[in-house]
């Protein structure tokens, strides 16, 4: 209730600063003077002047509405995760119900997948440009014992130069045994253009680090489910592991900028690019006491160690990416570009296992070399791209991608995407160290093949994505143990074809004040061996309520999501090597989530307050987990806001 009454004391205060006092009335020349004030500030810095431009040089503009899109979008991410399915505690990882979500690169990555959901990869920083200076601040309460927050800053010098500064930061203890969350990104970025636009520069910095307590779920699932009070305080559950943890940190240099060779522009022009990319990562599962107590029974939860006590696995890994290109730029044909890139990496451990079957390297790195062409054509109604690259060295690396948008109108748009990769190993699959015995491997797994097409379909009736993808030489990782509470983890690749179908469709309809925003996604897996496990079908509704209060300086949304996904087994989560497992003991789904929200927008601040999971305390059973061993969150009441200053 304290939490209620502070959500409260915080609107009314804002709803009593937003109005004029109505016993004192301004003198009519102030009101003038300061009308006027507004329409020249209007007209020197209109909302377009605010812009937000992404690697490919998408633009879009800040925005301080507030949509049910928004609702989506205020979570940790800060984004809409749909199909992402989160653990108990803010920060931790989350279970992927859409397949379509992974996105698949080329190259081999580091791999514990599971640290990467909140990692931000250079693809994903922005870039801004801004008439004045920016701020935005995010901020919302975490589950027990902490916050969540995210604060940027930028401006620009000049109108030529720009620079952006933002951290988020995370800490929530969390209501299980062993469950503490510690996260932080911090990003810098600049953009630069010289004044006759022959040269332009983006580049950032990236430095983020991510603690998770990592208790391995609970041991006694019949706890959980019973509804007993006496597990009511989730830290009376007992858990696998009580002083587990894993840390992951992450630094990246990165700038891509370009040069026009002709003095002035015109209708052909011949244009110099480079992309540069260092970055190091570091992964650590620390476990100091190695035997788990279930009741009066003493497990290994991951088979025996090589030691008796103090696990400290670590493992380190390096990539420097370089690409040169030279464009051909033609306003008529488009741009024609053709590059070489310069892959190298170093991923290493400080030591060589010596088994009794095999000996396990210290490191694996590699230097890889490839070439390619890129045409793009962006006029009127068309845009599109097209890549191919293949690599000149003597590893085995394509890649064809494709990408195609028609707009038709304002309200219509039609877009097609095709790819074709032959994907090196994630390094994970091939290389693995730890002081526990089955958790040492070294492979040379084959090349992974990926057909992909994804069609998209945007209307003013409703909005529809058919993907269908052809995967071969799958890599997986698959629990080879027949005793539940022990887990022995280990990769694989599957010999058989998987075929994978997926249709979403998001349609709202509106009525008077009212609006139920639907999105339902159907998934089909064509496979002999359950190794790609999704649930059949997922759904988001919400109906909710808007309208403007107090003379229009209140706008208020209030309404109810309902999230389902059906009966499947899940994919389970292994703490050592931070990745989710293939499993068939358990299934998890076919339980209602129903949140209640109340959110305004007063000027350019945006206040969430919502009752997540509400439905779980009326329920007579717990039957909702994220994976198996893993409970999905209580019933929890969370509140924050979103604030942009524009200077």
């Amino acid at each position: 209730m304290r939490i209620v009454f502070s959500a409260l004391s915080l609107l009314f205060t804002l709803f009593v600063f937003s109005q004029q006092p109505a016993t004192e009335k301004p003198k009519k020349s102030l009101i003038k003077s300061a009308e006027q004030k507004a329409k020249e500030l209007a007209q020197k810095a209109p909302i377009t002047s605010y812009r937000i431009i992404s690697l490919e040089r998408d633009t879009t503009y800040v925005d301080t509405s507030l949509t049910i899109k928004k609702e989506y979008e205020y979570n940790y991410l800060r984004k809409d995760n749909f199909g992402l399915l989160p653990f108990a505690n803010e920060g931790q990882t989350y279970n992927t119900l859409q397949f379509g979500l992974n996105a698949f690169s080329p190259y081999p990555e580091f791999g514990y997948k599971a640290k990467h959901f909140n990692y931000l990869e250079a693809n994903k920083i922005n870039y801004y440009s801004v008439a004045t200076p920016l701020t935005e601040m995010y901020f919302k309460t975490v589950m027990q014992q902490g916050q969540s927050s995210d604060v940027l800053i930028t401006l620009n010098t000049s109108e030529r130069l720009n620079f952006s500064m933002a951290y988020k930061g995370l800490r929530s203890l969390g209501r299980y045994i062993n469950q503490l969350s510690s996260t932080g990104n911090f990003r810098f970025t600049t953009s630069y253009a010289t004044k006759n636009k022959r040269y332009f520069l983006n580049a950032h910095y990236t430095g983020q680090d991510f603690l998770n307590g990592e208790n391995g779920g609970i041991t006694t699932l019949e706890d959980f489910e019973s509804k007993n009070s006496d597990y009511k305080e989730r830290q009376r559950l007992e858990v696998y592991l009580k002083d587990a943890k894993t840390f992951m940190k992450g630094k990246r240099i990165f700038f891509d900028h370009n040069f026009r060779v002709n003095t002035t522009q015109g209708n052909n022009n011949l244009w110099i690019t480079h992309q540069f990319n260092y970055e190091n990562k570091f992964f650590e599962y620390n476990q100091a006491t190695v035997t788990s107590t279930i009741g009066d029974k003493s497990i290994n939860r991951f088979g025996d160690p090589f030691v008796s006590s103090g696990i400290n696995d670590q493992v380190r890994y390096n990539k420097m990416y370089n690409k040169v290109g030279a464009v051909y730029e033609n306003t008529t044909l488009g741009k024609f570009q053709f590059f070489v890139d310069d892959f190298r990496y170093n991923y290493y451990y400080n030591a060589i296992f010596v088994l009794s079957n095999q000996v396990i390297p210290s490191s694996i790195n590699d230097n890889i070399n490839s070439f390619g062409a890129q045409y793009e054509y962006r006029k009127k109604k068309w845009n599109g791209v097209f890549l191919y690259s293949n690599s000149i060295t003597n590893q085995s690396l394509t890649n064809i991608d494709g990408s195609l948008k028609y707009k038709i109108n304002d309200k219509n748009q039609l877009s097609f995407q095709y790819q074709n990769m032959n994907k090196l190993p994630n390094h994970i699959y091939n290389l693995h160290q730890s002081s526990y015995v089955n958790y040492n491997w070294f492979n040379n797994f084959k090349n992974e093949k990926i057909n992909n097409i994804q069609i998209n379909a945007n209307t003013q009736w409703f909005n529809a994505t058919l993907q269908a993808a052809t995967l071969n030489d799958f890599l997986y990782f698959e629990d080879k143990s027949t005793n539940d509470s022990i887990q022995l983890v280990t990769p694989k690749q599957y010999a058989n074809t998987i075929n994978y179908l997926s249709v979403k469709v998001n349609k709202e309809i509106k009525f008077w004040k009212l609006a139920l925003d639907n999105t339902v996604l159907y998934q089909k897996v064509d496979q002999q061996n359950d190794v790609l496990n999704v649930p059949r079908l997922v759904t988001r509704n919400t109906l909710y309520w808007s309208d403007y209060y107090f003379k229009k300086a209140l706008y208020l949304q209030t309404g109810i999501t309902f999230n389902y996904f059906t009966k499947y087994y899940a994919n389970n989560y292994n703490p050592v090597i931070a990745e989710f497992f293939v499993q068939n003991k358990k299934e998890i789904g076919d339980f209602a989530n129903f949140d209640f929200f109340v959110n305004a927008r007063i000027r350019q601040t945006r206040i969430f307050v919502k009752a997540e999971h509400f439905n779980s305390a009326l329920s007579n059973t717990n039957a909702f987990y994220s994976a198996p061993n893993y409970p999905y969150r209580d019933f929890l009441i969370r509140f924050g806001l979103v604030w942009n200053f524009f200077q």
